[in-house]
C-alpha cells in the first residue's frame, strides 16, 4: 500500500513540475479549481477491496455492480469523482480505486454510502487523504472525446 501511495505522490509531483516556477500561471483557472500555490489540492483516495460478502450469487452481484456503475457515473457527473478504475488481479484483494474531489473523510464516506456494491459488502473501502494536481478533474472532458463505449 505504501508503495502505491508513494508512486502516486511521486507521479503527481513530477507531472506538476514541483519546485519550478510557472510563467504560464492562470490565477482564474487555479482559483476555479481550488489550487494552492503549487497547483495542488486535497482529495480523498479510496482503495476498493474485496468485501466480506464473497458468497453472493451472480444475479445479486450483477445487480449490485450495476448500481456501483450508476453511482460512479453520478459522482463523476456531480464533479465528486475524478478517477475510477479497476486493478488487475493481485494477492492483496485490491479491486480498484477512486479519487474523490472532496476534502474530508466524512464527505467521502457520505458518497460511498450510496454505492450498492459497498453497502452490499461486495466491496470494502479504505480512505486516505491524497494531495494531487488541482487540474486532475480537467481530464474528464478529454476522456469523453476518446471513449467510444461507456462501461
Amino acid at each position: 500500500m505504501k508503495h502505491i501511495l508513494l508512486f502516486c505522490l511521486t507521479l503527481t509531483l513530477a507531472s506538476s513540475g514541483f519546485g519550478q516556477s510557472s510563467s504560464s500561471f492562470n490565477k482564474a483557472l487555479a482559483d476555479s479549481l481550488g489550487a494552492d500555490e503549487y497547483g495542488m489540492k486535497q482529495y480523498m483516495l479510496v482503495i476498493l477491496k474485496t468485501g466480506a460478502d464473497t458468497s453472493a450469487g451472480k444475479e445479486k452481484t450483477d445487480q449490485l455492480f450495476r448500481g456501483h456503475m450508476a453511482n460512479i457515473n453520478k459522482m463523476a457527473t456531480d464533479g465528486k469523482l475524478v478517477v475510477a478504475g479497476p486493478f488487475g488481479k493481485n494477492d492483496r484483494r485490491y479491486r480498484g480505486i477512486f479519487i474523490l474531489n472532496v476534502k474530508t473523510e466524512v464527505e467521502a464516506k457520505s458518497l460511498l454510502a450510496n454505492d450498492p456494491a459497498i453497502s452490499g459488502k461486495l466491496l470494502a473501502a479504505e480512505i486516505y487523504p491524497w494531495y494531487g494536481s488541482a487540474a486532475l478533474p480537467m481530464y474528464l472532458d478529454d476522456h469523453k472525446k476518446i471513449e467510444s463505449a461507456a462501461p
